[in-house]
């Protein structure tokens, strides 16, 4: 407005003095640069002039600290080296930033920096518009059409044959604009790769390089790209895409959690890495949805059953379970009491432990196979429309880490390349190994020490539990639905998560830590290594107290007069009479729910709140003062191992609903809502509170896939045991046709089957309860042995090993069951679908023709320049000589590659 003012009043310059003239221009000159600057900078993602692209931007704040001079001189040896490399650079002094502290360096890439790193990345760009036929459309797309996107999200640009880049050959690609012919992402990863690589100094006596070590050594405070517009509103320049607009109207609002994700768009802003992890996890909750329903209706199943279920009834029923004196449970301190105490619960076992646990501990295992096999099709499918199909992970994740380059100082003769390259010593691997596997071991063992200490914990406070319940009239109303063995089991699991929560942060910083001491060569190395140390801790972090409930409690009690005690003080856990089931599901819902709700707090919250207090100050300026490098620097840090944690996060609940999903149906379905939740979660904190990430291929989810197999085959085992050996369905199957004398009621009479008779005239004075007002002579405890009137007395009866044998039998029976289902499903189902195989072998050959026919035409065009007229005038494209040549031309290309 003040330059339209100007120029409006300009006349008045005809009536002022020559040295007022020079006067006012001189105003003009001084102020015009910062205004036309402020009116550029409002929310632009290119240079001053408007035209070259901002593909990164460097942050530093200017203090004058005891290092300011060494970070001084790194930054300009940097960005020396940075100009030097061809890239252009353009500089923000502190001064017009909004607090006054930070300046900002933003760096573009020009074409020529551009195409060289394409061809050194093997990037691959169209060469022609893809003129494969699409597949015939399903007639029940129609069905579906609420949960689309529009054409124009789903697909923003069209499907091209394309090939790796070459400079030679720039005439072959389809170049219509050289500034939109790189997308964003790939010129931030070109930015990055050259970032990474870039010198700064030699610093005693080692030479420096990279922005990761600028980065960790205060040099520079931030490196990032550059978002597109603000997400709330597209960007006032018409040549911005405003992709971020539409990903968070589209995509990141909870109210679109029912549509489709635009998985195109997705990669094409934040780079395949970061779309093949959308598409998993969406692909994920789409198989969830059909282990949810199974799993509510074998849920409603028990629900509608509970009326039915002859073992609570008789628990229940005050002729019976009221007749009943159970034997104590704790020592001195608890009273004898009745079996009925327990009707509530035992009412509410039966929702989890009946015979659909049975069928739905066989259906996940064939789920599982089914989840696996398709979403390598679903990978397979994607690897074809993102062009990953000849994707080779040395173009990036087996390139060496600067790291490796920086601190290896020995140098050998790789054999292929005939070029001397850093390598680590056996010696200093092997010193590395032995420290990096003691740290693991200590802090697996840790998380052991703790789990124990959490045991001891159930083992003291259930005496307490158990003598307070008794003792108290006022808890009376609830002690039907809250046993001592509940209560323990509740407080313990909170105790647990808390712990669990506490070591996952510790764990966290030591597993990075000694990962980077390590120094693995490569980064697929460093994320593999990373991921098992992480892996393998979170499993027995989250998963050792589900095991400790599902196959260990009330296993190794022993019996009233001989119990079995831990560290010779606490008397081993029972399971309540209807079983350790309900246990282990209270445990595993705790642990699960828990720690769902506080990785949504953690993954949502806590940036909205960083980045609140963050532009708390930056409000009251006016906007145009706030650029868009400004607001991007106010972001949080996605960081490289953003979407480690994701998948870490996802896998161990994989594990909840895979490991343990026998004790509790229920599980997929909260792993379902938490999933639909955890997408829209992602999405809006990836696009409105993190930075632009650095683009980065990927053609896989890596080595979860090997987790996750591995998780599926360790499942089909674990429910076997549960179902075997912590619900009660095998004891009541072997009641059925072994030992029931009822034909009307076959089950009638099972309780007094399973309970053992002891005399309690032969408790030894540590077990002895102190009152016993009501004289009772005998007591029943869960167990298999023979009465105190048997010449065995006290040892299993025939039955207990009647019993045992059954559930070896069932554990074997139903692993060779599953895991033949598995291995024929998998066989069954091809890894790759027919049609994608039909249309990567009609696009190599396509794209081959294409590019033999621009050999052929080069060659002419040298025959013709060379005078040789005559021969051009008999060449003639023949199809066995595209064969034939382009044998040869592969042969050169893969000859040139090794040398």
């Amino acid at each position: 407005m003040l330059i339209e003012a100007i120029l409006g009043n300009f006349f008045v310059l005809c009536y002022i003095s020559e040295q007022q003239q020079y006067l006012f221009f001189l105003i003009v000159c001084l102020y015009l640069p910062q205004i036309d600057k402020r009116h550029q900078s409002k929310d632009s993602i290119f240079f001053r002039d408007g035209v070259r692209r901002i593909d990164f931007v460097l942050a530093y704040v200017d203090d004058l600290n005891k290092e300011w001079e060494k970070k001084l001189e790194r930054r300009k040896e940097f960005e020396r080296n940075l100009e030097n490399a061809g890239l252009k650079l353009e500089r923000e002094d502190k001064k017009e930033s909004e607090d006054g502290k930070i300046c900002f360096v933003k760096i573009h890439a020009t074409w020529d920096v551009l195409i060289t790193y394409a061809e050194v990345l093997n990037i691959k760009v169209p060469i022609k518009e893809n003129d494969i036929p699409s597949t015939v459309e399903n007639p029940l797309d129609c069905m579906l059409a609420p949960l689309r996107l529009p054409e124009k999200v789903m697909h923003p640009e069209p499907d091209y044959f394309t090939a790796p880049f070459s400079r030679d050959k720039q005439e072959l690609y389809l170049i219509n604009d050289e500034s939109t012919f790189f997308s964003p992402s790939m010129r931030n990863r070109i930015v990055n790769y050259i970032l990474t690589r870039c010198p700064y100094g030699t610093e005693e006596g080692k030479k420096k390089f990279g922005i990761k070590r600028l980065l960790n050594n205060g040099t520079y405070s931030a490196a990032y790209p550059l978002h597109d517009c603000q997400y709330w509103k597209k960007a006032n320049d018409p040549n911005c895409e405003s992709e971020r607009y539409t990903l968070y109207m589209e995509w990141a609002r909870f109210l679109r959690f029912y549509k489709e994700q635009p998985l195109d768009l997705i990669r094409k802003y934040y780079g395949e890495k970061i779309g093949i992890y959308f598409a998993w996890l969406g692909f994920y909750t789409e198989m969830l949805f059909l282990a949810a329903v199974v799993g509510l209706i074998c849920f409603l199943y028990g629900l509608f059953t509970m009326d039915e279920n002859m073992s609570s009834k008789e628990i229940c029923d005050p002729a019976i379970g009221g007749e009943i004196i159970m034997c104590p449970l704790c020592d001195q301190d608890c009273e004898y009491w009745r079996l009925n105490t327990t009707c509530e619960s035992s009412q509410y076992s039966h929702l989890f432990d009946n015979v659909a646990t049975l069928f739905f501990a066989i259906f996940m295992g064939i789920w599982v196979t089914l989840f696996l096999e398709f979403w390598k099709r679903r990978q397979a499918r994607l690897k074809y429309e993102w062009d990953l199909v000849d994707f080779e992970e040395e173009q990036q994740q087996l390139q060496l880490r600067p790291e490796y380059e920086a601190k290896c100082t020995h140098k050998k003769k790789n054999p292929v390349t005939q070029e001397m390259e850093p390598y680590l010593p056996i010696t200093s691997q092997a010193v590395r190994f032995c420290i990096s596997g003691t740290t693991v071991l200590f802090w697996v063992s840790l998380i052991i020490a703790s789990m124990i200490a959490v045991i001891v914990y159930r083992l003291a406070v259930y005496a307490a539990f158990a003598s307070l319940m008794e003792n108290t009239q006022t808890l009376q109303p609830i002690s039907g639905l809250l046993t001592p063995q509940l209560a323990t089991s509740v407080t313990a699991s909170c105790l647990n998560f808390v712990i669990i929560m506490i070591l996952n942060f510790l764990y966290e910083r030591i597993a990075i830590w000694i990962t980077d001491m390590e120094i693995p060569r490569t980064h697929m190395e460093y994320e593999n290594r990373l991921t098992m140390k992480m892996f393998l801790f979170q499993f027995v972090n989250y998963y050792s107290s589900c095991f400790y409930v599902a196959f260990f409690k009330g296993k190794f009690v022993g019996y009233p007069g001989a119990y079995t005690y831990m560290f010779n003080r606490w008397r081993n856990e029972e399971c309540d009479p209807a079983g350790c089931l309900i246990e282990l599901t209270t445990q595993l819902t705790i642990v699960m729910a828990g720690k769902q709700i506080w990785g949504n707090i953690q993954e949502a919250i806590v940036p909205w709140i960083c980045n609140w207090w963050g532009r708390r100050k930056a409000r009251n300026n006016p906007e145009n003062l706030y650029s868009r490098w400004e607001q991007d620097h106010d972001l949080q840090t996605f960081g490289a191992l953003g979407l480690f944690y994701e998948y870490l996060e996802m896998v161990i609940q994989f594990g909840f609903i895979t490991l343990f999903v026998a004790s509790f149906p229920l599980a997929p379905l909260l792993a379902l809502m938490n999933n639909i939740l955890e997408i829209r979660v992602d999405s809006w904190k990836l696009t409105t509170q993190y930075r632009r990430p650095v683009a980065a291929k990927a053609h896989s989810i890596g080595v979860w896939q090997e987790i996750l197999n591995g998780m599926a085959i360790l499942s089909v085992v674990t429910n076997a045991f549960i179902v075997a050996f912590t619900s009660d369905m095998i004891p009541r199957l072997v009641y059925y046709y072994t030992a029931s004398e009822n034909e009307d009621s076959p089950m009638s009479g099972y309780i007094n089957n399973s309970l053992s008779v002891f005399q309690i005239s032969d408790f030894p004075d540590r077990n002895k309860p102190k009152l016993n007002p009501e004289n009772f002579v005998i007591c029943r405890y869960r167990d298999y042995r023979y009465p105190p009137d048997h010449e065995k007395k006290y040892l299993h009866s025939m039955q207990f090993w009647h019993i045992l044998a059954a559930k070896l039998a069932f554990i074997i029976i139903m692993e060779h069951v599953v895991f033949i289902v598995k291995f024929f499903v998998a066989w069954m189902i091809p890894d790759v679908p027919a049609d994608v195989k039909a249309k990567i072998k009609r696009e190599k050959y396509l794209t081959q023709k294409i590019l033999y026919e621009y050999e052929f035409e080069k060659l002419k065009e040298r025959l013709c320049q060379g005078g040789n007229s005559s021969t051009v005038s008999t060449l003639r494209f023949q199809p066995k000589d595209f064969r034939l040549f382009f044998k040869s031309l592969t042969e050169h290309s893969r000859f040139s590659k090794s040398t």
